[in-house]
């Protein structure tokens, strides 16, 4: 199949197919004497697998770990356990950042409870005392979708 059908039928748009390719997570293709990439079914179930783990938020040094191992099936997988865990880990303390970021705006909320004139508004007067307060460091991943630190791999060469 060509690279639009490849799209299709995993859902996968053809900008992000190539960037797969690009970071080696996705095998280049055999190409046809017009230098159209032809995608074999194997390209398809790498491509799902890919997808789905990016929707558990996994970045893609992650992924390529877990490919390893899905192209090596005879190795231990105590490495897989271990990014896993330590994956849920990243994902727990998301969840805490996030609930502290709703808390703060549900407290910005609380300042303008009824419509009013913009000048009067609480939320955009305490945003803009807030704004006159000198920058602070992030205090790391933010709430970014994906944002959590690399962790490099015990892997040789990965």
């Amino acid at each position: 199949m060509k690279i639009g059908a490849l799209s299709t039928a995993t859902g996968v748009p053809i900008d992000t197919i190539r960037h797969y390719e690009r970071e080696g997570l996705l095998p280049e293709a055999a190409r046809t004497e017009g230098n159209y990439r032809i995608y074999e079914v194997a390209h398809a179930q790498r491509l799902s697998f890919i997808r789905h783990c990016r929707g558990l938020d996994m970045t893609l040094d992650e992924i390529r770990v877990l490919l390893h191992f899905k192209d090596a099936p005879t190795e231990d997988c105590g490495e897989v356990n271990a990014l896993l865990d330590q994956h849920i880990g990243h994902v727990a303390h998301r969840i805490r950042e996030l609930r502290a970021l709703e808390k703060q705006l549900r407290e910005l909320r609380d300042t303008c409870r009824t419509a009013q004139d913009a000048e009067h508004c609480g939320i955009l007067n305490q945003l803009s005392e807030f704004a006159k307060q000198p920058a602070t460091k992030p205090s790391g991943s933010g709430h970014v979708h994906g944002a959590h630190a690399r962790q490099p791999s015990a892997r040789p060469g990965r």
